[in-house]
């Protein structure tokens, strides 16, 4: 790797992150079946019907750069990474990480509309 280059951003299916090339950075997620609560409108003026659709969700659980390498942005990359894998596969996010959900969404509102904040199902 190049001094002056950023690291890339890889992703390692099999251990289920996303990672830097020299695997120090990473975002850490989890794959869970959800089942989503759809409204829809009853028939003839009746009170409207719930209908649960299975859908799958990101569970992104811990980011973590080291000391050494804090301050260059590689945290939000991992993120950037993240989220659009799950926009890329239909998913959507759920961000239990607290530097996902107190740092990075409130400077990247755009993802908002994958975020799932109902219960999960595991699939594990």
């Amino acid at each position: 790797m190049e001094a002056n280059r950023p690291p890339e951003i890889v992703w390692d299916e099999k251990a289920q992150r996303f990672e830097t090339e020299d695997k120090e950075a990473f975002l850490q997620y989890q794959i869970n079946d959800i089942l989503i609560l759809l409204a829809a409108p009853g028939e003839d003026g009746e009170q409207e019907k719930a209908k649960k659709l299975p859908a799958v969700a990101m569970d992104m659980v811990h980011t973590y750069v080291p000391r050494s390498k804090r301050g260059l942005g590689l945290a939000a990359r991992l993120c950037d990474a993240a989220f659009a894998h799950a926009q890329r596969h239909s998913m959507l996010v759920v961000p239990t990480c607290s530097y996902i959900s107190e740092t990075y969404l409130p400077r990247n509102p755009a993802w908002n509309s994958l975020l799932y904040n109902g219960e999960l199902h595991s699939s594990m």
